[in-house]
């Protein structure tokens, strides 16, 4: 029942001390958890609803998508890798963690998951390693914001996917992994869809990286020139850390050993799988050296999230 049921039936003339079933809605609009059809949640927002229990499968709610401050509800639990050292920022990283460097007023890793849960995402896993505890800490299980984090601890460092093979409950059907030094606006609900409607098993955000050649450019073959290109300039698409995958392709990954996501793209490239890439006209920047911090840091003020 809603404020507006209440205010419907007093002007429909129904009385205060009349029971509640004659103005509460009968067919609510819910979603389950586990089994959000985000087709079906488009619709209600593009009809203007603002408000949409998520029940469970005893039908208890279990959170509430307003969508005056969400933008989405993805059906996904998030991944975010926080173990690494961070060497290349030293000193910075000798006694704080790279996730909990600043940038602007508030530590990477805070911006990473602001943004996944401006897109309803409220299941989250940390891998964590060195100086692991003062990111947990910081962090802590969620439950302030009403998200749920767990921690994956690495015992030894196992790369950028080797701890999700320590991980048996995920809740959803779709992994997000990314990389916790990461600042994007990227649009995650455009990426899920498109991950979705190309039906993929693995797919890599890539960014654009252009290089100009200061010279005319001589394309031959056998020693005969074919073309002249005068100064060209190449556009390619580089690995931008955040990827998307299908909950069952973790069957591929190696039980606790060092591995790769590169690795892992690798193997099912070889047994035919479906791995993509959406290209980012997003924001983005990977924070591994100190120039990259400075520059963060002079973006942030003006960085459209």
């Amino acid at each position: 029942i809603t404020d507006g049921d209440i205010r419907r039936g007093i002007l429909n003339e129904i009385q205060i001390e009349g029971p509640v079933n004659d103005i509460i809605q009968d067919n609510p609009k819910f979603i389950v958890k586990g089994q959000v059809e985000l087709d079906k949640l488009i619709e209600y927002r593009d009809g203007n609803y603002k408000i949409i229990p998520v029940v469970n499968k005893n039908n208890v709610i279990v959170n509430i998508i307003n969508f005056r401050k969400l933008k989405s509800y993805l059906p996904i639990d998030a991944v975010i890798m926080a173990g690494g050292k961070g060497s290349r920022l030293m000193p910075l990283t000798a006694k704080t963690p790279k996730p909990l460097l600043k940038v602007g007023n508030k530590p990477i890793i805070q911006h990473n998951l602001d943004r996944l849960t401006l897109f309803g995402i409220d299941d989250f896993w940390i891998s964590i390693n060195y100086l692991g505890n003062l990111v947990e800490e910081f962090i802590g299980n969620g439950e302030n914001k009403n998200i749920n984090i767990n921690y994956i601890k690495e015992n030894i460092p196992m790369g950028t996917i080797g701890s999700l093979s320590h991980v048996n409950n995920f809740i959803h059907d779709t992994i997000l992994l990314t990389n916790s030094d990461i600042i994007t606006n990227i649009d995650y609900e455009q990426f899920f869809l498109d991950f979705i409607k190309r039906d993929a098993d693995l797919s890599v955000v890539t960014v654009p990286y252009q290089v100009s050649i200061p010279y005319g450019v001589l394309e031959s073959s056998n020693g005969h020139i074919m073309s002249l290109k005068e100064k060209p300039t190449y556009t390619y698409y580089s690995n931008g850390g955040i990827y998307l995958i299908k909950k069952e392709i973790l069957q591929y990954l190696p039980k606790g050993v060092f591995y790769n996501t590169t690795d892992l793209i690798e193997k099912l490239i070889s047994k035919k799988k479906k791995v993509i890439s959406f290209p980012l006209s997003n924001y983005w920047i990977d924070i591994g050296k100190h120039e990259d911090y400075v520059k963060a840091n002079r973006d942030i003020e003006n960085i459209k999230f």
